[in-house]
């Protein structure tokens, strides 16, 4: 069993801390569709850290900090004045002020890297991370800044959460959205630049963004969410930092990336609402009921057109051409509602039972008040409804059915002509 280092061990520290500060927060970012905002402010903060080396010619984290959050206070502020005094979209800002303020950085290292003392600066690490150079007194002011932004989260959530989703009604309440505008992003310069020395500015805002969204899968609920990004990021920020030490020139930012990825895609796939799994298994249940219910329906407008002999079989090969189905497709459906003794199928043919009947008189009634309510109410044109109420004959339920009905008045017959079905239990008619 492998022992952490005491170096090891401090990466962990501040991993988790960055994981946990940058999972709640970029809830709120995410919500906003900003998910890109944190991008730009981390290649803002560049230039200030170059800055802040240039004036102390110290590459201590304090001035090189205190660099980054100015310049990336001065970005999210320009962010903001583009969008509120230019006819300019958001995304398009974000573009403006990352591209320029990165460009400004970039060349500011350079520089940096031709100078006497520039090689070894270190600043190069802000690009791509190291986390491996973090020190406790690093750490420290992880856990203070984290922690005060923690706890101006919680003591602001209400006004957060009116921001993330619906300023315009939080300006009618009387909140200073715009304020709350600049608080707001002044707590992401602020986790921004406490990770860029863990995972630098080109993976920034996975850290911000990508436990957000895995946990936007598994919940509705604003402050599950930002308690679940929270502890999908700080788990990501352990897991990376562990397995990073535990394989040699692993670096710990990617593997940091790289967890909350895996944590994201295995929320994509099996969240219960969410997940493309799930979505997918409910829409192929959708699709067998609607084949058992096309069914049910073809077999009554058949037996409807024989002179309403219903429980009469129907040859296979009939059925099959009322919807072009194979043999294998109708013998599928028809076992189903078999099993459910809806139909009974033998050597004979296909025939309704006594409850099959009635299924089927409810989606043909469903298909036929549809039909007359789009002509009656829409004024659509007797042949350009069809294709409409097969859809929502599916949809409606028979209590929308039976609403339905007594709005048209209990109508007779569609628009066709044809005998509108009367459920087997109908209420009595209002004279």
């Amino acid at each position: 069993m492998f022992e952490l280092s005491f170096t090891a061990r401090t990466v962990l520290a501040g991993a988790t801390l960055l994981g946990i500060v940058g999972g709640a927060l970029g809830s709120f970012a995410l919500l906003r569709r900003q998910s890109l905002l944190g991008d730009a402010l981390a290649h803002a903060a560049l230039p200030g850290v170059c800055l802040g080396y240039f004036l102390t010619g110290s590459k201590s984290p304090l001035p090189l900090f205190l660099g980054a959050l100015a310049a990336g206070i001065v970005g999210s502020l320009t962010i903001l004045a583009i969008v509120r005094y230019t006819r300019l979209k958001e995304d398009t800002a974000i573009g403006i002020v990352l591209s320029v303020f990165f460009g400004v950085g970039i060349v500011l290292l350079t520089h940096i890297q031709k100078l006497p003392s520039g090689n070894q600066s270190g600043l190069d690490k802000f690009l791509f991370g190291q986390a491996a150079t973090l020190m406790p007194r690093d750490v420290n002011a992880m856990a203070v800044l984290g922690g005060v932004v923690l706890v101006l989260v919680l003591l602001f959530f209400k006004e957060l959460r009116v921001l993330a989703f619906d300023p315009d009604f939080g300006a009618s309440l009387g909140f200073p959205m715009r304020r709350l505008e600049v608080f707001l992003t002044t707590l992401l310069v602020t986790v921004v630049v406490v990770g860029l020395q863990t995972v630098g500015v080109v993976l920034i805002v996975a850290t911000l963004i990508t436990p957000a969204a895995a946990a936007r899968q598994w919940t509705e609920r604003l402050g599950v969410m930002v308690l679940l990004s929270a502890a999908i990021g700080g788990f990501s920020g352990a897991a990376g930092a562990v397995i990073s030490a535990g394989w040699a020139r692993l670096p710990t930012g990617p593997v940091i990336v790289l967890v909350a990825s895996a944590i994201l895609l295995v929320s994509l796939l099996f969240a219960p609402q969410r997940g493309l799994l799930w979505a997918w298994l409910r829409e192929r249940a959708v699709a067998r009921r609607i084949r058992r219910e096309n069914l049910l329906k073809d077999l009554y407008r058949w037996g409807e057109q024989a002179g309403d002999r219903w429980q009469e079989p129907v040859s296979p090969p009939l059925v099959m051409g009322f919807r072009g189905q194979t043999r294998n497709q109708l013998a599928g459906v028809a076992r189903r509602l078999d099993r459910q003794g809806l139909v009974h199928w033998d050597d004979a043919g296909i025939r309704l039972t006594g409850e099959g009947l009635e299924r089927a008189r409810s989606i043909v009634r469903k298909h036929r008040l549809w039909e007359l309510y789009l002509t009656r109410r829409l004024d659509l044109r007797e042949d350009h409804v069809h294709r409409d109420a097969e859809a929502m004959e599916h949809a409606l339920s028979d209590a929308n059915a039976d609403r339905l009905d007594a709005l048209l008045g209990y109508p007779e017959a569609d628009p066709h002509g044809r005998v509108i079905p009367r459920p087997a239990t109908t209420s009595p008619r209002v004279a």
